[in-house]
């Protein structure tokens, strides 16, 4: 029963990054335009494979689909697109 719970609000977490992916798309936009703002470029990036990352949680809590390989790779991927675009940051002050 706690399996289902954790479904629905792995659920609610993906409507949430599509509506974080919505507004990313508009920075995204704005992003291309600037250099200063080539953090941000990333961080588009990042977001969509948060949302890969909450789908491949949801299908692990509804026993639909299971891999170790992705649920470690997604996260390993993002954990770097963040150090590269806080380095980004810090270099473009």
């Amino acid at each position: 029963m706690i399996e289902y719970y954790e479904g629905i609000l792995k659920i609610a977490n993906i409507f949430l990054s599509i509506v974080a992916g919505v507004i990313a798309m508009n920075i995204f936009m704005v992003s291309r335009k600037n250099r200063f703002l080539k953090p941000w470029y990333i961080l588009v990036f990042v977001l969509i494979l948060f949302a890969v990352q909450e789908i491949l949680g949801a299908l692990r809590a509804f026993n639909i689909y299971s891999t170790p390989h992705l649920t470690h790779i997604v996260p390993t991927i993002i954990l770097g697109l963040l150090i590269w675009a806080l380095v980004l940051r810090i270099n473009t002050k």
